[in-house]
């Protein structure tokens, strides 16, 4: 089944998509050094990549049978790190995305986004988002303000009268740690199916747990003998953490597999060295790491914490390893993607913090092949 790409960014979704079944026929990405990435892993594959503004991309060449248009469109307009600024910011790219749905007619769609697009303050905003989602050739007039188009939308949603293309969609907020991915990264998703398709959908459930992770720390101490560690020293938070889960599972285990951490990510790279060179690509040692209120870095034996672009393309200060003696190091870009579940042989185009930022912007790898997985099996079972 082909799909579409918007908003590509270092690839990691469609990465995952394309493990998932999918066969990307068109990637769209603005950022020249993103593209570059992209290229350079794509280069045998039959995707076209269109490097350039996504506003100005004519759809009117591309394939009709498209059965999946999927991407993240900009967050920095929800970012909780930003100016809020939302349907005030240009680079609110959300009308993009549903020009593709209204144009390619696909399937299904899956885009994501920011945490932060399900703040109280955007909630008016983001229902308009979904409506637009839900009803896409229901077009916003020459000189209508956004308030205007809702009230349109919210009467077609009420009334009887159902256009001719619209979705079903639902939407979720999930933690990449809890599928398998060494990161606590919350992010929304939103999946919508084409209303005449015969699909009954729901989000994966979720397959490893903060429990399953503390109990093989604390309890059957199953995680310090795989990475031959002795095991630390019981204190009293470690011991209430035991006792808390002995009373809530019994003598058995979590039925969830445990979070993985940033010690289980990067296992068998090799520690970056400024003075000695390593065969593994994008590994190289970054220098003038430092702690600081609010930037600690991501503690080896937990999953990382949100890797992150930054602000104008400098990662942030969070992206660090802390070791057990409270010493810090930048994450190289190898064991970004690592932490991101890219694979090995995916090679990121330009500088370190470049790299980051594709890295800090991107969709986990591990997590897109398990939505897309859910959804290609959905749509796969339609007839034709």
């Amino acid at each position: 089944m082909k799909s579409v790409e918007l908003f590509a960014g270092g690839g990691g979704l469609a990465i995952g998509l394309e493990q998932a079944g999918f066969e990307p026929s068109l990637i769209i990405e603005n950022n020249k050094n993103a593209c570059r990435t992209i290229s350079k892993n794509y280069l045998s594959k039959s995707a076209q990549i269109h490097s350039g503004d996504i506003k100005l991309f004519d759809y009117g060449s591309e394939e009709k049978e498209i059965s999946l248009v999927s991407g993240g469109p900009p967050c920095q307009p929800f970012s909780l790190g930003g100016k809020h600024r939302a349907h005030g910011d240009d680079r609110d790219l959300f009308p993009e995305a549903v020009r593709a749905i209204r144009q390619l007619q696909p399937k299904a769609f899956i885009f994501e986004n920011v945490k932060g697009l399900l703040r109280q303050s955007f909630s008016e905003y983001f229902e308009y988002v979904l409506l637009q989602l839900q009803y896409p050739i229901i077009t916003k007039a020459v000189g209508e303000s956004w308030e205007d188009h809702l009230s349109r939308l919210e009467e077609f949603h009420t009334g009887s009268t159902i256009p001719n293309l619209s979705y079903r969609v639902c939407f979720r907020l999930l933690n990449a740690a809890n599928f398998g991915v060494p990161q606590k990264r919350e992010r929304v998703f939103i999946v919508g199916f084409r209303s005449d398709l015969d699909v009954n959908w729901s989000f994966p459930d979720a397959t490893h747990s903060e429990d399953a992770l503390l109990w093989s720390k604390w309890v059957n101490e199953d995680y310090w003998d795989r990475h031959n560690i002795a095991v630390p020293m019981p204190n009293d938070k470690s011991e209430k953490i035991a006792q808390k889960l002995s009373r809530k599972y019994g003598m058995f285990p979590p039925t969830q597999r445990p979070w993985m951490t940033v010690r289980d990510a990067l296992i068998d790279l090799p520690e970056p060295d400024s003075k000695i060179d390593n065969d593994w690509p994008n590994h190289d040692f970054k220098a003038g790491a430092k702690t600081y209120p609010g930037h600690t870095g991501s503690y080896i034996d937990e999953p990382a914490k949100t890797l992150k672009a930054g602000d104008h393309g400098v990662p942030g200060g969070e992206n660090m390893v802390r070791y057990k003696d409270g010493s810090v190091r930048y994450f190289t870009v190898r064991e970004s993607a690592r932490i991101q579940t890219f694979p090995d042989d995916y090679i990121f185009e330009g500088a370190w913090g470049e790299a980051m930022r594709q890295l800090g912007n991107a969709v986990p790898v591990q997590l897109a092949k398990i939505i897309g997985r859910s959804v290609f099996q959905a749509i796969g079972r339609q007839p034709g």
